[in-house]
């Protein structure tokens, strides 16, 4: 299985319009920027994007995000018929192991109740020895997923009533959205956020780049909420095929009482919907069931409680990603990380 060239992934890809976005070639490019080196690769109706850091001694990371992509992938299998091939899982390993790497992490693009994670531990994807469930993933594992089908009014209806009446609040108000490009003020506004929030943020360059790469291929928006021309609350929302994703927010401590973020966020939606897309990924919640949610995000105040009080009111459906799997190569520096990861090193992608 020979490895792709970006003209050839994006031939590749052309197969599977509904692909998750950090599968795109522009992903790759943008994490190419930061430290990461991107190689593609298919085989037959299989392909893989699958990035690698490097580690000290001349080991590396690897880690697939949100793949690998697959003919049919929606499909429930069995034993007779495999989704993924021994092949493909041959060949992703021995580029893993071309690289010198530990270890690769997987996080498919599933949902945790996907007929295609039958099997122990994940069915399709846990081919080949040397395979576990990670204790760590990198993308947030619970989401909110907005139906962006129907009317607008019907998308409306289906929200909380109180960010309803925010989301009409701030129109009138005197708050406005339209879309933007100043990626300094945007930046600036996420280092605000940061502080205020306690969350990490991207460098001022990571922000460009990746508005560089994604906006002029049609495939995200930065939009901006103003009052009388202050900005108030931004967002960068990316769409690919028919989902669209919710990935940096950020809002200046002014002007909260007109609601800025509600009408932000909904203007992103209907920019998405614009585009064809049928949800909208809101893109992380505390990982607790629903009704573990439900039940206490009125007096939990750390981590994401006070994102998922705010997310919540959009009326979306909350899903939990299929957990990460490890593809261990070197068993002893594997533990080692593992350590060094519970000791607080952290894992990034």
């Amino acid at each position: 299985m020979p490895e792709l060239s970006l003209p050839e992934w994006n031939t590749f890809l052309s197969k599977y319009p509904d692909a998750h976005i950090l599968q795109s070639g522009e992903w790759g490019k943008l994490k190419s920027a930061f430290g990461w080196e991107a190689v593609r690769l298919a085989s037959g109706d299989s392909g893989a994007q699958i990035l690698f850091r490097r580690l000290p001694l001349g080991f590396t990371l690897g880690y697939l995000p949100k793949g690998p992509i697959f003919s049919n992938q929606s499909s429930v299998i069995s034993d007779q018929s495999p989704v993924i091939s021994d092949q493909f899982w041959a060949e992703v390993d021995a580029v893993c192991r071309a690289r010198r790497a530990i270890f690769l992490k997987i996080e498919p693009d599933e949902w945790d109740d996907s007929p295609l994670l039958l099997g122990a531990p994940r069915g399709c994807f846990a081919k080949g020895p040397g395979v576990r469930s990670s204790p760590h993933n990198i993308q947030p594992p619970r989401t909110i997923i907005v139906d962006l089908r129907g009317s607008e009014e019907e998308i409306l209806a289906r929200m909380k009533q109180k960010c309803r009446y925010n989301i009409r609040l701030a129109e009138k108000k005197g708050v406005a959205v339209r879309a933007w490009d100043d990626i300094e003020a945007f930046h600036r506004m996420m280092l605000i956020t940061s502080e205020r929030d306690v969350f990490g943020v991207h460098s001022l360059e990571y922000y460009r780049r990746a508005y560089d790469l994604f906006h002029p291929a049609g495939m995200c928006e930065l939009l901006v909420a103003e009052y009388e021309g202050r900005p108030l609350a931004a967002l960068m929302v990316f769409a690919h095929g028919k989902r669209a994703w919710y990935m940096y927010g950020a809002s200046t401590d002014e002007e909260r009482n007109r609601m800025p973020t509600y009408l932000l966020q909904w203007e992103a939606m209907r920019w998405a919907k614009a585009r064809g897309c049928t949800e909208y990924d809101l893109w992380g919640t505390p990982d607790e069931d629903e009704a573990t949610l439900e039940a206490n995000f009125e007096t939990r105040h750390g981590g994401l409680w006070g994102v998922y009080r705010f997310k919540r009111g959009f009326g979306g459906e909350v899903r939990r990603a299929a957990g990460a799997l490890d593809r261990v190569y070197n068993l002893p520096l594997y533990r080692l990380y593992l350590y060094r990861v519970s000791r607080g090193a952290g894992e990034q992608g």
